[in-house]
């Protein structure tokens, strides 16, 4: 498992475990958040939830859960494979040995460089996600290039019309097949930017307030943590987090889900702008309160999984 002293494969092998505990425990108000923040027509989070569960039943709330299921896995993979080697480089380079706790300044470098590649495997992922689970929404006729009038001659208003939503998609491979076919490998990066600014604050406070957690529900500087600690410590910290990240995370779900037959959006900032004029500033904090529960489970089974895994790969 271990290739160096530096370098360590343990790590990637139990973010993969944990990442797919995490999967199965967040998804379904994963959906939720990405409907109140991309989709129209819910008046809060308990309308939502009752809205889908109405519409689409339970399956409803496991959308697209599939691509996740196999991309997150390895997403979590590189994220805390990066952030635990990168650790490891800094603490062999600054101090000669790579076993040696990291400053404060430490961490934050190597939780803001994971930040920056997990971009390069999230945001495809994220993309692909995000338009499966809108696919249920009403396709607005303002989103659509329709042209003609009815036989007076008076035109048709245009935002008067909804039509129901066909199955664009038929899974994650013809979702990225479609996406590469009308707007190219740059389609699949579409929100990165977003991302980026999401990400990279967004891992410097869900690493550091665990590892600071952690520090203080430790016994003494000997002993290993209850496993009741590291699930407080992580899911507090996946709290912080994704409650901090909100802003950015709904101008990346808009931008993610601005479907191709006509671009609502310009960029990051024409999306912020246009946000903030049609729907004010309180658009920026839709989804929070989901994102703060959401983020409790799903970031305490991560940590738990990767804690445990790694403690049994290392016994072996």
């Amino acid at each position: 498992m271990q290739t160096s002293k530096s370098f360590r494969m343990d790590d990637f092998i139990a973010g993969w475990i944990g990442g797919a505990s995490s999967v199965v425990v967040g998804h379904p108000l994963d959906t939720v958040k990405t409907r109140l923040q991309a989709g129209k027509g819910y008046k809060n989070t308990l309308h939502c939830i009752l809205t889908i569960y109405r519409k689409e039943t339970v399956m409803g709330f496991f959308k697209g859960m599939s691509f996740p299921l196999a991309s997150i896995t390895v997403y979590n993979s590189v994220v805390f494979g990066t952030f635990s080697n990168t650790q490891r480089l800094i603490s062999k380079y600054r101090y000669g040995d790579g076993r040696h706790p990291c400053s404060m300044a430490d961490l934050t470098v190597a939780s803001m460089l994971t930040g920056l590649v997990s971009v390069g495997l999230g945001a495809p992922v994220d993309l692909v996600k995000i338009r499966l689970q809108m696919q249920t929404q009403m396709v607005l006729a303002e989103n659509l290039q329709l042209a003609g009038n009815v036989s007076n001659g008076t035109n048709i208003p245009m935002r008067s019309i909804s039509i129901p939503s066909r199955r664009l998609y038929r899974g994650p491979i013809h979702c990225i097949s479609s996406i590469l076919q009308t707007e190219g490998l740059q389609g699949l990066y579409r929100g990165a930017g977003a991302m980026i600014l999401r990400d990279v604050p967004g891992y410097m406070l869900y690493f550091i307030p665990y590892t600071i957690m952690c520090d203080l529900l430790k016994p003494d500087a000997s002993s290993s943590l209850h496993p009741g600690s590291i699930w407080l410590a992580g899911g507090l910290a996946g709290s912080i987090s994704w409650v901090t990240a909100t802003p950015a995370d709904v101008v990346k779900s808009r931008m993610q889900a601005d479907a191709q037959l006509q671009r609502k959006y310009k960029g990051i900032l024409h999306c912020i702008v246009d946000s903030y004029k049609t729907e004010g500033a309180q658009v920026f904090f839709r989804g929070v309160t989901v994102n703060a529960i959401r983020g409790f489970p799903m970031s305490a089974t991560m940590f738990l999984t990767y804690e445990l895994s790694l403690q049994f790969i290392r016994s072996l």
